[in-house]
């Protein structure tokens, strides 16, 4: 699932039109490094349209990211240097947010702080949750309980994050 799905699920439509104006959007040309490995970065992106490819240090592509993926959210939580490279495939535009802009409104906007982590936290437990299945640690089938599906609560805001999502689009369009 696309993580501005996950991520604007949680937030309020007021969340993300804040977004929207503090960010810009720039233009990635293909071939163009959007995060070296090994670099301390300072800016979440959300792609808004074309692809870029997530390498690793072995030079080994783990995944295409496409319109609603987000780039540098891990580097928000940790600023320790990147274990990856993200770099254009295709031509691409990004919404580009200064992490200095993005800590000052969750310092000063409590709200907005609440559930932006939250949106993080409920993202980054789908990540670790896929991520242990692919180690082989166990799988959804394993138990009866588990199932490849969103939880309840993101389940019934999935539409508004989507519809947010496609909002953005649209205002940084025009």
């Amino acid at each position: 699932m696309r993580k501005v799905l996950f991520i604007f699920s949680v937030l309020s439509d007021t969340d993300v039109e804040w977004l929207g104006r503090a960010g810009e959007r720039v233009h990635v040309d293909p071939g163009m490094e959007v995060v070296a490995l090994g670099a301390r970065i300072d800016h979440l992106y959300f792609v808004l349209d074309g692809t870029l490819a997530v390498v690793t240090r072995n030079a080994e592509r783990l995944r295409l990211l496409e319109s609603g993926e987000v780039i540098g959210e891990m580097s928000l939580v940790d600023p320790a240097p990147t274990s990856v490279s993200v770099t254009a495939v295709s031509e691409a535009t990004l919404l580009r947010i200064p992490d200095a802009v993005l800590r000052d409104k969750l310092a000063s906007d409590l709200g907005f702080a609440a559930r932006f982590y939250r949106a993080l936290c409920v993202f980054l437990v789908d990540r670790m949750r896929h991520t242990t299945e692919r180690l082989g640690y166990g799988s959804a089938q394993d138990d009866p309980h588990a199932r490849d599906e969103l939880n309840e609560d993101l389940l019934d805001n999935v539409h508004l994050a989507g519809a947010r999502f496609e909002r953005m689009l649209k205002r940084l369009a025009g």
